[in-house]
């Protein structure tokens, strides 16, 4: 191998192609490469590659008539720049080929071998192979017009995670294209019982994002092989900037995925719902087969002192994106989704493992574009990564980070119980305790008044400098779902587990929290369902039986989601809900003195402008009734009581309400003047 490498360099240099390699010292050394990180840039006149490898002894591009041919139809020597890219321009119109690079470092520890570049825009199946498109040609009519639905402030976002294959897998969906982009595209869809399903169900239920798991090309599925019904999240990124094969009604065609991917966005905007990309830069599927390494061996990924890998992820490795050309790449990557796919927000998995720098140059970025677009992420790692505590994105540092949010494990597990054992209960079960951390939640994890921090699981000081850096939440695509974990958790009356009224009871209270909390409420696809995963934590992997949505469970539960809908309508009418600014919610969002197990919470003096005076909320997690006092002697309307939003089913003395209030047993009480 190593004679035929000499071969091959010394007819580069016979060729003139050849300049002087530049000696480093390190990786640290590599110049930064001027100008875009895209490697392929087509016109019908001629193609240009442009691919960074800065201590490659040589780059060759092999171009094929298919993503699959065995051979090349054309191979050629690309030529060094003097800031560490190799280039070269093919004339001739090549639209509907594909390329690959091969290169030659000295540090590859591996056979090199083909890959598609970093950037990759287009690929072919399973992503091997980079294809040669014209990207308007992708472009469903209409694009140029699509803008994102108009929103005023972060604040009034409501966020519905889903997974694509979860959503509309399931027969019972009516969705023809099910499991793939297309099923968010359909209107018109119902369950067996006409119950609106698909993009329709969105509306109805009123959240303003939807944030879909990993949706660019991963490498867990077999694009080839798709009959197989094989699953998975998509935590396992090879080609960041394109979307996912597996997805598509064909992953063979490179403009299919793209086109597809684009009218689902399309479909949504138009539906008045933005779309939340959730990206995963920490980490890549592997490491000698990815196409970082195979591009430029040791830049891309954290190693120790022996030269072993770090592992923040939890998945063998973690990048680097403290290194100037890994920092350009995550710009640039984000950049491309929102300029190319018109993408409205980023959900950052594993967010800790990337640095404070970088997480604000983006968040800069975005500002420029549109200040409305989301950015937020998981404050955590999965281990200790490889870089100083303080130049990393956890929530403690969230107050170095202007406009980035953390979800907040705080109120999720002192609503639910830990994270590390699913057995354990928390305020749902009714277990004391846990008051304190549910008001952090509440008031966005900023600095308040009258919450005491000494008595906060996880954190013993505000992290937030807003209310909206806070994500709300009570279950995500990771860890169990709510019902699952109430059955695990919750001690039953009678029985091996709770009952399904309890069981709705406690789902109605837990995501009232959510959607009173001045931070922006979070929603996992099928919690307004009941939905189950048959009492699976990590459903990563696991069967569509386990992890697709049974919609025959709308009409069963219909009143679980008309709740839903009621909260989220109900935020939506009310700013004193969604004040967005920390100094608001201390001036206006106070404690009530309430029982063990309970939390009150009062709103006051026209919150944020809001056409009510006062609002009162009330959580009783205990089996039995508690008494509140209220804060004044006014009389106060209840506009959720028993399950109900709105409830013109109750007699209006049980709805109005004057000096103290009894609040059902596990429920949620709304009242206002």
């Amino acid at each position: 191998m190593k004679k035929l490498i000499t071969l091959m360099l010394a007819a580069v240099t016979l060729l003139g192609c050849e300049v002087k390699k530049p000696h480093y010292e390190s990786v640290d050394e590599y110049p930064v490469k001027a100008g875009r990180v895209q490697e392929m840039y087509y016109s019908p006149k001629a193609t240009e590659f442009v691919l960074w490898s800065p201590n490659a002894d040589s780059v060759r591009l092999n171009l094929y008539e298919s993503a699959e041919s065995a051979q090349p139809i054309r191979s050629e020597w690309l030529k060094r720049q003097a800031d560490g890219a190799w280039t070269i321009n093919l004339k001739g119109d090549m639209q509907g080929k594909f390329y690959a690079f091969r290169v030659y470092d000295p540090l590859l520890k591996y056979a090199p071998e083909e890959t598609p570049g970093i950037f990759a825009v287009a690929v072919g199946v399973n992503g091997h192979r980079g294809a040669i498109i014209d990207m308007r040609q992708t472009d469903p009519e209409g694009w140029a017009d699509d803008v994102r639905p108009a929103m005023e402030r972060q604040a009034d976002a409501i966020i519905y995670e889903l997974h694509h294959r979860d959503f509309s897998i399931h027969p019972s969906s009516g969705v023809t294209n099910r499991g793939k982009f297309l099923a968010l595209t359909e209107h018109g869809t119902v369950s067996p019982q006409g119950l609106a399903t698909g993009i329709d169900h969105l509306k109805q239920l009123g959240v303003t994002h939807v944030q879909i798991l990993p949706s660019y090309d991963y490498g867990s599925i077999d694009e080839t092989r798709l009959d197989d019904n094989r699953y998975n999240w998509g935590y396992d990124p090879v080609n960041y900037n394109v979307p996912e094969g597996g997805y598509s009604t064909d992953p063979y065609n490179p403009e299919v995925r793209i086109r597809e991917f684009k009218q689902m966005i399309q479909a949504l905007h138009d539906a008045g719902i933005r779309v939340i990309l959730d990206v995963v830069y920490n980490h890549t599927y592997d490491v000698s087969h990815s196409n970082f390494e195979q591009t430029v061996p040791g830049y891309f990924y954290r190693t120790r002192e022996d030269g072993s890998l770090g592992n923040a992820s939890g998945c063998g490795n973690e990048t680097a994106s403290e290194r100037p050309m890994m920092h350009k790449f995550m710009l640039e990557s984000i950049r491309w989704w929102v300029e190319e796919y018109h993408i409205d927000g980023f959900r950052f998995d594993l967010m800790a493992i990337h640095d404070v720098q970088t997480m604000n140059d983006i968040r800069a970025m975005l500002d420029e574009i549109d200040p409305t677009i989301l950015l937020y992420g998981e404050g955590w790692a999965a281990e200790t990564p490889l870089l100083d505590e303080a130049l990393r994105p956890i929530k403690a540092n969230c107050t170095k980070m202007p406009g980035i949010g953390a979800f907040s494990d705080e109120m999720r597990d002192a609503l639910r119980g830990p994270f590390y054992d699913d057995h354990v209960g928390a305020f749902l079960a009714g277990l004391k305790g846990n008051e304190q951390s549910i008001r952090f939640g509440i008031v966005g994890a900023i600095e308040h008044p009258e919450v005491d921090m000494s008595k906060v699981n996880y954190s013993d000081k505000p992290w937030a400098l807003q209310p909206t850096q806070l994500i709300s939440y009570v279950s995500c695509h990771d860890d169990m779902m709510l019902t699952d974990r109430l059955r695990a958790s919750v001690k039953p009356l009678k029985g091996n587990v709770i009952d399904d009224a309890e069981l709705m009871r406690l789902d109605m209270l837990a995501q009232t929290v959510v959607l009173t909390s001045q931070g922006l409420p979070f929603l996992w696809n099928g919690e307004e369902l009941m939905r189950d995963k048959k009492g699976v934590h990590n459903s990563y992997c696991s069967p569509d039986s386990i992890n697709a949505i049974d919609w025959n469970l709308k009409a069963r539960n219909q009143r679980l989601f008309d709740y839903y809908a009621g909260l989220i309508a109900l935020r939506k009418a009310h700013p004193a809900f969604r004040l967005g600014d920390a100094e608001l919610v201390r001036e206006h969002l106070e404690f009530i003195d309430s029982p063990d197990c309970t939390v009150a919470f009062r709103l006051k003096n026209h919150a944020g402008g809001d056409e009510w005076e006062d609002i009162v909320v009330i959580f009783n997690a205990n089996r039995q009734a508690a008494k509140v006092n209220l804060p004044t002697d006014n009389t106060y309307t209840a506009v959720v009581m028993l399950g109900e939003v709105n409830p013109q089913s109750l007699p209006a003395e049980w709805t109005t309400i004057r000096g103290a209030a009894l609040v059902p047993a596990q429920s949620a009480l709304i009242l206002h003047n």
